[in-house]
């Protein structure tokens, strides 16, 4: 159990039957009545986010959530196959699970696997990834000035934005998170 009054970013707790993690938190003490704790939490199943206030006597029980590292064999329809390079062992989780997080990653490249009470709820990606361009159009000459970008089709399918210096065939560095192009490599 953990008291609002000890709440800090990142923490996962259970509250009203769901799994949330704290985005933000504020100790208020106002000048009349009692001090409260306001907080943004972020449901880790659906990905909604609720404000919510706290006593800072409440108590909740803190959510155990395992982050185990696998590799991404293959995808096999709408089924998407990971293994456990410790065990050897294998799973399948279906499209609905994994979403838009595999967007940039290769076969045979490593992931997170984010489960909470067995269940997985969320793969998260390595930050950064080398994919090379399968499909851009060439850059003009003199159109450098204003930093524009043209798209370009990487080699997992992903659509990215890239500056007009950058030709198919080349490899680039790749921010997960945002889905930006970082640099040449």
């Amino acid at each position: 159990m953990i008291s609002a009054g000890d709440f800090r970013n990142g923490i996962t707790i259970e509250f009203e039957g769901n799994v949330y993690q704290i985005i933000e938190f504020q100790h208020v003490k106002p000048g009349k009545g009692a001090a409260f704790v306001r907080t943004k939490l972020k449901n880790i199943i659906n990905g909604g986010v609720v404000e919510k206030t706290f006593r800072p006597t409440e108590k909740c029980p803190q959510a155990r959530i395992d982050r185990k590292e696998m590799q991404y064999l293959y995808a096999d329809g709408d089924l998407y196959n990971f293994m456990d390079t410790e065990t050897y062992d294998q799973i399948a989780l279906n499209a609905d699970t994994v979403g838009d997080a595999l967007k940039f990653v290769k076969e045979n490249e490593m992931v997170k696997i984010c489960s909470y009470n067995g269940n997985v709820f969320a793969i998260e990606p390595p930050l950064f990834v080398e994919l090379a361009i399968t499909d851009t159009e060439p850059g003009f000459k003199g159109d450098t000035a204003t930093g524009a970008t043209k798209p370009a089709i990487v080699e997992t399918g992903a659509k990215v934005n890239v500056p007009l210096f950058v030709d198919q065939g080349e490899v680039i560095k790749i921010d997960t998170r945002t889905g930006e192009y970082l640099s040449r490599v």
